[in-house]
């Protein structure tokens, strides 16, 4: 298995380790930070019309910060969704997080499939006696075949 060159795999030894993540730009802590620095500049400015006799204000900018805020946190839950494969002892293990829900699969090496779910571009289907899951949902779907070609082949050299 030491001259297998892998792409998107991690190699620790004997075991090997995909790391699939959503692309975020902004962690859920960076995020916190924004969000707070929204509140502070649109409250203040909110308070400060409101002195001046606009009463309508302050609804509108607590309003405004609510909607910021659903919508942040719905950014936030789905920042850290991955999906991890890993290879060791003869088991290739998948665990897939979306939004905090991890679910997992153990596969026995010698009987796990790795095949497209409908063509080139789609969702590789990781099956084996009666059980199967999707991955690759955060690889470009032009770099799936290469993703699932490098499963297959560390399978094989296991």
């Amino acid at each position: 298995m030491s001259n297998l060159v892998f792409r998107f795999a991690t190699v620790s030894g004997q075991n090997i380790h995909w790391f699939l993540k959503r692309n975020c730009s902004v962690t859920p802590a960076q995020l916190g930070w924004l969000y707070a620095s929204i509140c502070v500049v649109s409250l203040g400015i909110g308070t400060f019309f409101w002195v001046q006799g606009a009463r309508l204000i302050m609804p509108f900018a607590w309003l405004e910060l609510a909607v910021v805020g659903l919508a942040f946190m719905v950014y936030a839950r789905h920042a850290t969704d991955g999906e991890k494969i890993s290879l060791q002892d003869g088991q290739l293990v998948v665990e897939l997080e979306n939004a905090g829900r991890l679910e997992r699969a153990e596969f026995q090496r010698e009987w796990v499939r790795i095949e497209p779910k409908a063509g080139d571009h789609s969702l590789i289907e990781v099956s084996g006696r009666g059980r199967s899951v999707e991955v690759g949902r955060y690889v470009r779907p032009e770099l799936r075949p290469a993703l699932a070609r490098e499963i297959r082949m560390a399978l094989r050299g296991a």
